[in-house]
């Protein structure tokens, strides 16, 4: 059985916030930068409830000045037992 990594979604959740507010950036810029009618889509980031699409993370990583591997939150790599 191969066991592979798992983005964790309420950590990214929680890393999208730290990082949005370290960039000094509110919920509404971030709506601004994507350019969404409302929040929804950046609350439920930030609640792990939803992941961005890759275009979108690719955005907010550019936006945060961050890459995409300082974003998401997966559980160790380096544990994947994979055979060979």
């Amino acid at each position: 059985m191969n066991i592979w990594p798992v983005i964790d979604m309420t950590a990214t959740g929680r890393n999208i916030t730290r990082l949005r507010k370290q960039a000094g950036m509110t919920v509404r810029d971030l709506q601004d930068a994507f350019g969404f009618s409302n929040p929804q889509a950046i609350y439920k980031w930030q609640r792990g409830q939803a992941m961005p699409t890759l275009d979108n993370m690719v955005i907010l990583a550019a936006v945060l000045g961050v890459g995409i591997d300082d974003i998401i939150v997966c559980n160790d790599p380096f544990q994947a037992k994979i055979p060979a």
